[in-house]
């Protein structure tokens, strides 16, 4: 299992709307193949800072299937406007599960 990790800077006063156009784009997410699952995280001590932790199958179910849809497209819409920079992204492998 692969996880992307994407830390993203939202400007300020777009908290909410930002979480809403997450919240909106889950069924893009849902049918995409190779998706497991999506959490949201926002940062305690910096509160325009999310961590968006999005389980996949393999990195290839991300960077070629999802990103390469339609689907991608729709959810930047839904999200980009919010951005205040570029999003940081990385890719984790799970070895071990505690």
């Amino acid at each position: 299992m692969i996880t992307e990790i994407v830390e993203i800077e939202v400007l300020p006063g777009t908290a909410d709307q930002f979480i809403a156009g997450v919240e909106a784009s889950r069924p893009l997410f849902e049918r995409a193949p190779g998706y497991i699952g999506l959490e949201l995280h926002h940062q305690v001590e910096n509160p325009l800072i999310f961590v968006l932790l999005i389980k996949w199958e393999s990195v290839a179910h991300h960077m070629e299937m999802f990103q390469k849809s339609p689907d991608f497209a729709l959810w930047r819409g839904n999200v980009g406007q919010f951005f205040a920079g570029k999003p940081r992204l990385q890719h984790t492998e799970t070895k071990r599960v505690f």
